[in-house]
């Protein structure tokens, strides 16, 4: 996967930061595997926010966002008291899905801790039925712009 270190635009792109906590590591002082994720899903929340999927009224239609995918690397390990910063972006739009990438990092050193990307659909609830997009969330980005 490439780093983000592409020009990412603004706005469709999120950074967010974390101390490493006793609870995020295991027996061996290193982050655990869902320490990673929940920070992914931090970062992945507020972008959504940022870039105008409202949450809220989706929900008052039924709505929801659902992850039908999710890769992740694991690359250099976080250990306790690390700040951590997690940079997530919108990667593509389609009719039905999205993903989004995301990088770990350590800045002290600008150690790349874990890369992942996550695919999303709406679903139509309560028959858990796939839909489509909203149209304004394909033309968050920009025409003949990549960002992977």
């Amino acid at each position: 996967m490439p780093s983000c270190h592409a020009v990412i635009p603004d706005n469709i792109s999120l950074k967010t930061a974390v101390q490493v906590m006793f609870y995020d590591t295991d027996c061996g002082g290193v982050v655990h595997n869902l320490a990673y994720l929940r920070w992914i899903e931090e970062c992945r929340t507020k972008l959504a926010t940022k870039i105008g999927m409202d949450y809220l009224t989706l929900t008052k239609d039924n709505k929801y966002t659902v992850v039908v995918r999710h890769e992740i690397d694991y690359i250099f390990p976080a250990v306790l008291a690390d700040q951590i910063e997690t940079m997530g972006w919108l990667e593509s739009v389609d009719r039905a899905s999205l993903w989004f990438r995301f990088e770990v990092r350590r800045p002290s050193d600008g150690k790349l801790c874990v890369r992942a990307r996550q695919r999303l659909a709406l679903v139509q609830m309560p028959e858990a039925r796939p839909c489509r997009l909203p149209a304004e969330w394909k033309n968050l980005i920009p025409p003949n712009h990549t960002t992977a």
